[in-house]
This record gives C-alpha cells, sequence and structure tokens, in this order.
C-alpha cells in the first residue's frame, strides 16, 4: 500500500505514539507485508525468529517491538505491539467507508459493462469494457477488474484476509486495506471468494477461468490461463504461475509457489512448493511417479508383514 503523499519518519511515529531511530525527515512511502515490500515502505515484526528477515527485508522502516542496531539506511519504529499499531496505520491511511446505495457514486464502469440486479459496487472501484456481472455480487472497496470479465451469482470480491494475532482475550484481525486485481478476460464462477490483500493485491491475471465455490486468500496471485475446479480452496500469499490446472476440492496451503503448467489432480492437499510442467495427486501432493512408487510400497506391507510371521 502506497500512501496518497509521502510522510518522515517523525509523522508516522506521532501517529501512533512510538520512539524511532533515524532522521526525523526520514522518508516514508507506504506499509506492505514482508514478501512485497520495496524500499520506502514500512514492515512490521514482534517475533524474534523473523527479526533478521524484516531487518534485511528491501522495508527501509521496520516496526519492531525490540531496540536493535538499526541497519545502515533504514529507520525504525519502536513499538510495544507492531501488529496493533500496523493496524493503526491501516486504518488511519485506508478507513472503512460505508456505503448506503448499490453502486457507489465514484465506481467507474466502462462501455458495454452490463450489473444484474442486487450486485453491490464499492467505493472507488474500477471496472472494464464489456463485463457481465451477475445478480447477487459484491465487489468491495478499491476492487479493480478488466475488460471482458464474467463473474457469476453470489461471489465477492475483496473480503478481509483470514489472518489473525492470538491474544489472551482472543483473536485480532489483522485490517485489510489492500485490492483485488482482476485483468482481462477472467471467468469467475458462482459463489466463489477473493479475498483483497492485507496491503498488497490479490491478483487474478488475464485468461484464468475460476469455477465455483473457489476460496482464493489474501494476497495470493493467480497466472495467466490457470483452470481451477470447483471447491478449490488456496490460502493467502501463495503464486500459482501461468497455465496451471487445478482439480476439484484441492487444498493449497499459505506462501508455497506452484510452478508453471503443473496439473494438480482432484482431493490433493499441497503443503510445499512443486515444480511445473508435472502432474501431482495425493495428501501431502505429490508427482505421479513418486505417488505411485509409495502406493505401491504400501501394498507390499501385509505381504512383508506375513513373511517376518513365519520366519
Amino acid at each position: 500500500m502506497k500512501f496518497p503523499k509521502q510522510h518522515t519518519l517523525k509523522e508516522i511515529a506521532n501517529l501512533i505514539s512510538t520512539k524511532y531511530v533515524g532522521a526525523d525527515d526520514f522518508p516514508v512511502l507506504g506499509m506492505n507485508e514482508i514478501h512485497v515490500v520495496e524500499p520506502g515502505d514500512i514492515v512490521f515484526v514482534d517475533h524474534p525468529k523473523y527479526y533478521d528477515k524484516a531487518l534485511e527485508s528491501a522495508a527501509t522502516i521496520v516496526l519492531i517491538n525490540k531496540e536493535v542496531n538499526c541497519p545502515e539506511g533504514k529507520a525504525l519504529l519502536i513499538s510495544d505491539d507492531p501488529f496493533r499499531d500496523f493496524n493503526k496505520l491501516t486504518e488511519h491511511f485506508k478507513p472503512f467507508k460505508s456505503s448506503n446505495i448499490a453502486v457507489a457514486s465514484d465506481a467507474i464502469i466502462g462501455e458495454g459493462t452490463v450489473i444484474q440486479p442486487n450486485c453491490f459496487i464499492g467505493n472507488n472501484v474500477v471496472i472494464g469494457k464489456n463485463c457481465v456481472i451477475h445478480s447477487n455480487v459484491s465487489i468491495y472497496d478499491d476492487t479493480v477488474i478488466g475488460n471482458n470479465v464474467t463473474i457469476h451469482a453470489g461471489t465477492v470480491l475483496g473480503a478481509s484476509a483470514f489472518y489473525y494475532k492470538n491474544r489472551p482475550e482472543g483473536y485480532d484481525q489483522l485490517k485489510s486495506g489492500g485490492r483485488v486485481i482482476i485483468e482481462d478476460n477472467v471467468d469467475i464462477g458462482a459463489a466463489c471468494t477473493i479475498d483483497r490483500g492485507v496491503t498488497g493485491d490479490t491478483t487474478i491475471k488475464k485468461g484464468a477461468k475460476i469455477d465455483n465455490q473457489v476460496q482464493i486468500g489474501h494476497d495470493t496471485v493467480i497466472g495467466e490461463k490457470c483452470l481451477i475446479a470447483s471447491q478449490v480452496g488456496i490460502a493467502g500469499c501463495t503464486i500459482i504461475e501461468d497455465e496451471v490446472t487445478i482439480w476439484g476440492q484441492v487444498g493449497i496451503t499459505s506462501g508455497v509457489t506452484i510452478g508453471k503448467k503443473a496439473v494438480i489432480s482432484a482431493k490433493a492437499g499441497v503443503s510445499k512448493s512443486l515444480e511445473g510442467h508435472k502432474s501431482y495427486f495425493g495428501i501431502p501432493a505429490d508427482d505421479f511417479r513418486s505417488k505411485y512408487k509409495e502406493i505401491a510400497s504400501i501394498r507390499k506391507i501385509p505381504e512383508i508383514l506375513k513373511k517376518l510371521k513365519d520366519l
């Protein structure tokens, strides 16, 4: 998330009432999660396990809960609760804006696009030309949709990320200030849910085709010309490269990469990154050759046990 204008380190520290290490006028351009940070961004870290990763990242401002040596060319915001203060910044720069009309007055809808009854189009939404948005679709604030996109009934674009911190009093949600980006020539089935990024974008690239009842988590990127069948669940911060095929009821964990032109068979469970140009199945998912060898070995267990018993 980039701020509307450049801010200084001192201004940001005053917003969240924290101490800081660095020049008062150190430039702050935005805020992001660790996997998408750029110079000028704030990143937060609240666990020693990830201190080095945050301090060595591309982010030049680190919101941290311990006074540490500040790397050269960077600045620190010292907070007793970085998670809370990251949320404060999201609420300041991307506050929730309620709406009492079906289509926000500042929404941009392209020529030839059809919006069927009972849809909700939020603030600052952009929809391209020649799209069809079927009934009861909800498109939350800041979503960007390209040309020639079809979205079927009941789909929701832009719901909050499923991202929580476990506190003694209960779960605390990380606020979502990112967007959903749908590129040209994408088809999205009925009753799908695509969550917005926490600070970045959840992106469906051009030509992708998504079946009914598919869930796509925050900050995930679906590549060009992917095919995703019904009831697939993809967790946040996942990268699906171009022309990947994912069949029904596949589950994919967060933070993995599925290589170009991979094929994942129905009901597979993906717990690690998978190379492209291969076919996979099973739980945990593995390539066909390895999985068939594993199954063949398992089938030999009764025979082996019988031989051991007869010794």
